[in-house]
């Protein structure tokens, strides 16, 4: 009996209005200008020094590094969905470029270290703009020149027609 008095019992505010509202909307992000290729950031992430710049050797130690962690069979060779697992794992996503038809250059379905370590050659030294010998943050990004949101470009992708 006491429960149920209790139950019944009206409690102060009971008849009050509750309004529930929503979070406010976020702000709009400013769309980024400077971006980083993942491959870029792999590179940068090998800085084993702490010196804030990636050399030839600390890449070459980490692709080496990545690469003995997926070949855990120690074949010698890794074939496309292992190397899909590489990329996910070192950089970000199983599609992120280089693609492994860019990487394995004898054409055989299987990516070796010395087709990885030779492309991530090719690719250190077009991120070395200086030609220092070692890749910088700042070499590491990219400007984005065309406006971007998260649906792809915003603007116009080519020069308009004059003749128009």
């Amino acid at each position: 009996m006491i429960l149920l008095a209790l139950l019944l019992q009206v409690t102060p505010g009971a008849n009050e209005t509750v309004t529930v509202t929503a979070r406010p909307a976020p702000f709009a992000q400013t769309p980024a200008t400077m971006v980083v290729e993942p491959v870029a950031m792999m590179i940068a992430a090998f800085d084993a020094d702490g010196d804030g710049k990636t050399s030839r050797e600390e890449m070459e130690a980490g692709v080496k590094r990545s690469y003995d962690l997926i070949d855990t069979a120690h074949q010698g060779s890794i074939g496309y969905l292992q190397f899909a697992d590489w990329a996910e794992r070192w950089l970000g996503d199983r599609n992120a470029l280089p693609s492994p038809f860019d990487v394995d250059k004898n054409s055989d379905d299987r990516i070796t270290l010395p087709e990885l370590q030779a492309h991530f050659s090719r690719l250190f030294s077009r991120f070395d703009r200086d030609h220092d010998g070692a890749i910088s943050r700042a070499e590491a990004l990219t400007i984005r020149t065309i406006p971007a949101d998260a649906h792809g470009p915003t603007g116009p992708l080519a020069p308009r027609d004059k003749r128009k």
